[in-house]
């Protein structure tokens, strides 16, 4: 299992497709997520059912994080793996925590636990996350976990008529 003593890092089980459809529909979200139309609930059912492909046939991988601490056990938040690079060893990670649970370490650890089991385990050389110069909660995260800015893509992200410059942030397995 990969868990601390905050979150457990699990496979996406075919319950998750209620809260999923939840978030994926959050219209607040979709600014970070890129997202620009809903997702329906048969979608995301059959993702659920379906989630087990290989990591690299699918080039991604998605965990639910479980808050396990305080003696509680709820899905608190999600973590990707995306445009998984065997060759090159690096891949895309994001993370999305639910309101309830941020600022109580769930993002941090989860972010800890999945870079470890990225460069542990699958082998990565590196890890990069790309996010809008506007979303300082995201920047301190990363930034708190290793990540370093490497770039800046000006003007790349529009939001509610404005454009926002991109970060891009990289972590390299030393």
């Amino acid at each position: 299992m990969i868990k601390s003593d905050v979150v457990l890092l699990r496979a996406v089980e075919p319950a998750d497709a209620d809260i999923m459809y939840q978030w994926e529909n959050d219209i607040s979200l979709w600014s970070v997520s890129n997202t620009l139309t809903p997702f329906s609930y048969n979608q995301l059912k059959i993702y659920a059912n379906d989630v087990s492909r290989d990591l690299y046939q699918s080039g991604q991988l998605r965990l639910m994080i479980d808050y396990i601490a305080e003696g509680e056990n709820e899905v608190a938040g999600m973590i990707d793996l995306f445009d998984f690079d065997p060759f090159h060893s690096r891949a895309g990670v994001g993370i999305m925590i639910n309101k309830k649970w941020r600022n109580r370490r769930v993002a941090t650890e989860a972010l800890r636990l999945f870079i470890e089991y990225s460069f542990l385990y699958l082998g990565l050389h590196q890890l990069y996350c790309n996010i809008g110069a506007d979303n300082e909660l995201s920047v301190k995260l990363f930034e708190g976990a290793g990540f370093q800015k490497s770039g800046v893509k000006k003007e790349w992200l529009k939001r509610r008529g404005k454009y926002v410059d991109e970060l891009f942030f990289q972590l390299i397995n030393r």
